[in-house]
């Protein structure tokens, strides 16, 4: 990563549901035009973390600054500014059912104000940078394959030319070959629109292959965080555990009787 300011900086994130804990101090960088892959089992926080950053949770304490301006410290309408710089691609696609598929990728656009035919024009755009035709956008959400729900998602996710584009377990329900062609979509579509990216995965091929580096969340904090070829030799018993899938280890999992 260069010297530059990092395009996100999270620093002691903490927050709280009631006696829960969910964050306890997460600090995290991402790098301008830098992909970073967050992993960790589920209920360490990974989710949370993501809402906080867009704006749909209010942290409890910490920054998260993005271009160095603290997004906590915003108001709404500000608030709204900086999230129209980020595009999201969300764990199911969540695809709006009652619209064709150019208007899901050109949603943004079209609340911006965008005319309905430029708006058209730029979905068609994006749809074709993940492999798809503008015959496609005349279709409902209903007529699509998951594999092609999810590319749909990733156009809409870039359609504004997004500064930062985060993706939520991007693989989540896709058979192996297809999980392999959104990765290889993710990397080719954040590099195109010269987006910094940050993941949340399970998925560890999905994690080497989309990211420049990854990070552990594990009990509401980063434990471990380098470059991807580094993560073999992590000597982190539970980075270790995780990526190689065993149930011993110092990552206990609850298991009913």
């Amino acid at each position: 990563m260069s010297a530059a300011a990092p395009k996100i900086r999270i620093r002691d994130l903490r927050k709280a549901f009631g006696a829960k804990r969910v964050l306890r101090g997460v600090d995290l960088d991402v790098g301008v035009g830098e992909s970073v892959a967050v992993i960790g089992g589920s209920g360490t926080g990974k989710s949370v973390m993501l809402k906080c950053l867009l704006g749909l949770i209010r942290p409890d304490g910490g920054r998260i600054e993005i271009d160095g301006a603290d997004v906590t410290a915003l108001g709404r309408s500000e608030r709204a500014a900086v999230g129209a710089r980020i595009g999201m691609l969300f764990q199911g696609g969540a695809l709006f059912d009652s619209l064709p598929v150019w208007e899901n990728v050109a949603f943004g656009l079209l609340a911006g104000g965008m005319a309905r035919p430029d708006a058209r024009s730029a979905a068609e755009g994006r749809l074709a940078m993940v492999g798809l035709g503008p015959e496609v956008g005349a279709l409902m959400p209903v007529e699509l394959s998951g594999g092609m729900q999810k590319r749909v998602a990733l156009a809409r996710a870039i359609a504004a030319d997004p500064g930062i584009v985060l993706f939520d377990e991007p693989t989540t329900g896709l058979d192996p070959i297809m999980a392999d062609v959104i990765n290889r979509l993710i990397v080719e579509c954040a590099r195109e629109v010269g987006a910094s990216a940050l993941s949340i995965t399970h998925d560890m091929a999905s994690a080497r292959r989309i990211a420049d580096r990854i990070a552990m969340l594990h009990d509401g904090r980063i434990i471990w965080a380098g470059p991807v070829p580094d993560i073999d030799a992590s000597g982190n018993p539970f980075v270790d555990q995780f990526i190689h899938g065993r149930a011993e280890g110092p990552i206990r999992m609850a298991v009913r009787r």
